[in-house]
């Protein structure tokens, strides 16, 4: 797989137009035929032919996407303010699904095509409880979407085609490694991710598809464990599933965010260890930092609910509503033990907007 791969990238960077996708027939098929061979089951030569076509349409779907976020965003310290990625074409109005933290407080999009087209676009939602975002693009992109799979129906160690795009874009195989729930160090839960190998840096938007090229996630991380649990270590990324966007996405294009985005923000980035969960780091000026939280700080409890990891913590936050609400915290500091009140509140609230938006 690797040396496909390699292959792969060899012959993009090759290519007399320097973008992703503009790939010969033949390294499509090499690809289609890899995981025909990979799936160990006999596929008739028209199929893998379909599958090669399939996987050419998926991949201009996949475009480049830039943004510039506002001057005064609270997400420059850990996101920058120009930051860069993929995004896959999912509609025929120029509707592009990406990765939240590409479009968080962004003023300018700007989408790249398999052609080198540049098209401005504006940020439709951000949905802070599937990590999706959506844009839409201001002029016709003339291409073709890419049609919505099942995650679920991903086989484990099944080969997957993972694809990224813009100037820097690749299209490479990957593998399944594993669907698990995922807890994030900052306020981030999913009950169900995908995990692939190996791993790829340009994850960020990239699309991941099946060998008929349904898109099945769109890439979030970069992480150091993919495996199931109990076996060796194996680094890889995070895809969220197109399964959690479906039942959402009318809710998103109506509300720009889904009713379970409304939700109490802390500001705390935390880590779980050994059965226990730290705080790493305090936003500034966020309901966390005016309650005196501190990095090192234990948390015990919340609301009573004890807390032994990550998942618990996040989960019973966002459990009572409204999400502006008093938050009772039980710490400890070294040796003492504290009782915390942190006046929650919305997360929207605290993103900073382009004017007039």
């Amino acid at each position: 797989m690797l040396g496909l791969q390699r292959h792969i990238r060899r012959e993009t960077r090759m290519s007399a137009k320097p973008v992703l996708f503009q790939l010969s027939a033949t390294a499509l098929l090499t690809i289609a035929l890899a995981t025909a061979a990979q799936a160990s089951v006999a596929v008739p030569e028209s199929a893998i032919e379909a599958q090669s076509r399939a996987l050419q349409r998926a991949s201009q779907a996949v475009l480049g996407l830039r943004t510039l976020a506002v001057e005064n965003a609270r997400s420059l310290a850990t996101l920058g303010r120009k930051r860069q990625g993929s995004g896959v074409l999912i509609g025929r109005d120029g509707l592009v699904l990406t990765i939240g933290y590409l479009v968080l407080e962004a003023e300018q999009v700007e989408l790249t095509t398999h052609d080198g087209r540049s098209v401005p676009a504006r940020v439709v939602a951000h949905d802070l409880a599937t990590g999706f975002g959506l844009v839409q693009a201001l002029a016709p992109l003339g291409l073709e979407p890419a049609p919505m799979g099942d995650a679920s129906l991903a086989a484990l160690r099944e080969p997957l085609v993972l694809a990224s795009g813009g100037t820097e874009g690749e299209i490479g195989m990957a593998t399944l490694s594993s669907r698990r729930a995922f807890s994030a160090y900052w306020e981030y839960h999913l009950d169900q991710a995908l995990f692939t190998s190996p791993p790829r840096r340009d994850h960020a938007g990239a699309g991941l598809f099946n060998s008929q090229g349904e898109l099945l996630g769109v890439g979030s991380l970069l992480v150091q464990d993919a495996a199931e649990p109990g076996t060796p270590r194996q680094a890889g990324n995070l895809f969220v599933p197109v399964d959690l966007l479906k039942p959402v996405l009318a809710e998103l294009l109506s509300q720009g965010r889904s009713s379970a985005s409304l939700r109490a923000w802390l500001g705390l980035n935390c880590a779980e260890v050994g059965g226990e969960v730290r705080v790493m780091r305090v936003a500034e000026d966020s309901p966390a930092d005016v309650a005196g939280l501190e990095a090192g700080d234990r948390i015990v409890a919340i609301d009573g609910t004890p807390v032994g990891a990550l998942a618990v913590l996040w989960k019973t936050l966002w459990a009572t509503q409204p999400a502006s609400r008093s938050v009772l915290l039980d710490v400890e500091r070294g040796a003492e033990r504290l009782k915390v009140t942190v006046h929650a509140v919305d997360r929207a609230w605290t993103m900073r907007r382009a004017e007039g938006i």
